[in-house]
C-alpha cells in the first residue's frame, strides 16, 4: 500500500487509527512503565508538554524546540546514573539543541521519522521476556523498521512507486505538513521519503493497536490498576469515539484537523522520550524513590 498509493496509505491511516493508536499507546506506556512516570516527574513532564500543545495549536516552533528538549533534560536528570555520565548526556543535549535551534524545520522533519521508528525499542525490550526465539523475534523487528526502510531510500522499489510531483507536493509542501520547509528537489528522493513514511506510520499503527495489545495483556492489567475509571473496553471505546470525531473535522478541513490531532498527539509523542532513557539507562530496573 505504501509503495503504490503512499499518499493516500499516510493519510486514510492517520484518520482511522491515529487518535487510537495514541490512546492504547499512552495505555501501554502508563502501564508497563508506571515505576518511571509516575508523582512529581509525571507532573513536570505533563506540564512540559501541555506547554508544547500550546506551541502547536499557536504555531510557535522556537519554543516548542526548546520545550522538547526540557523534556529530554528532565528525562536525562530523573534516568542517567551516576553524575559523570548525567553530565555528559545534558552535553549531548546542549549540542542538539543548537542544531535543532540552527535548522528548526529538519528539526521536526527528524522528529516525525524518529517517532514511526519508536516500536523497535518497546518491541526489543518486550522480547526480554519470550522463552524463546527472542534472537530470531529481534532480527524480524530490525528487518522491517530498518531493512525495509534502507531497500526503499535506496531505489529497490522505485519501479512499483506510484506518485509525481502533485504527490510530493501534497504531502511535504502543504502548509499543515511538518515536512514543509525541507521538500527534497530531487522528485525520486521525495516520493522515496514519502513511502517511508508511509509504511512505518502504517507499521507503527500495527504495533500499538494490532501487535502490543495482544501480546502485553500485563501492561494493560497494570494500566487498569492505576487508572480504574479508564479500564477494560473504554480505551478502545474512547479512542474508537475520538478518531471518529476527529474524521468529520479531517474531512471538513484537513489542515486544521491534521492541526490538532498533531498538537493532542504531543502527549503520547513526548512521553516516550524519558521513557527511552529509563530503558536506555536502566532506570525501569532500579527501585523507584518512595
Amino acid at each position: 500500500m505504501a509503495v503504490r498509493a503512499p499518499l493516500a496509505t499516510t493519510v486514510l491511516g492517520l484518520i482511522g487509527f491515529g487518535v487510537l493508536h495514541n490512546v492504547l499507546e499512552l495505555r501501554y506506556v502508563a502501564g508497563r512503565f508506571a515505576g518511571v512516570l509516575r508523582g512529581r516527574f509525571l507532573v513536570l513532564l505533563l506540564g512540559l508538554v501541555s506547554g508544547i500543545v500550546l506551541c502547536r495549536l499557536t504555531g510557535a516552533r522556537i519554543p516548542e524546540i526548546l520545550l522538547a528538549y526540557g523534556v529530554l533534560a528532565a528525562g536525562v536528570v530523573h534516568a542517567v546514573r551516576p553524575a559523570g555520565w548525567r553530565l555528559a548526556a545534558l552535553l549531548g543535549l546542549g549540542a542538539a539543541l543548537t542544531t535543532s535551534l540552527t535548522w528548526p524545520a529538519y528539526h521536526f522533519v527528524v522528529l516525525a521519522h524518529l517517532h514511526n521508528v519508536v516500536p523497535l525499542v518497546f518491541l526489543w525490550e518486550w522480547s526480554r521476556a519470550l522463552p524463546t526465539g527472542r534472537t530470531t523475534f529481534r532480527l524480524a523487528q530490525l528487518a522491517w523498521v530498518l531493512g525495509i526502510p534502507a531497500l526503499i531510500l535506496a531505489g529497490v522499489f522505485d519501479p512499483w512507486i506510484s506518485g509525481g510531483p502533485s504527490t510530493v507536493a501534497a504531502f511535504a509542501g502543504s502548509p499543515a505538513s511538518i515536512a514543509a520547509p525541507v521538500v527534497p528537489a530531487d522528485l525520486a528522493v521525495g516520493l522515496r521519503f514519502l513511502v517511508v513514511f508511509a509504511y512505518l506510520q502504517t507499521m507503527h499503527y500495527v504495533v500499538w493497536v494490532g501487535v502490543l495489545p495482544r501480546c502485553a495483556p500485563d501492561a494493560a492489567r497494570a494500566f487498569d490498576l492505576r487508572v480504574p475509571w479508564l479500564s477494560g473496553w473504554r480505551p478502545w471505546a474512547l479512542g474508537i469515539g475520538l478518531a471518529a470525531t476527529l474524521a468529520v473535522l479531517f474531512v471538513a478541513d484537513y489542515r486544521q484537523g491534521r492541526l490538532l490531532y498533531a498538537s493532542v498527539a504531543s502527549y503520547h509523542a513526548y512521553l516516550e522520550f524519558p521513557v527511552l532513557l529509563a530503558l536506555l539507562f536502566g532506570a525501569t530496573r532500579r527501585r523507584p524513590p518512595e
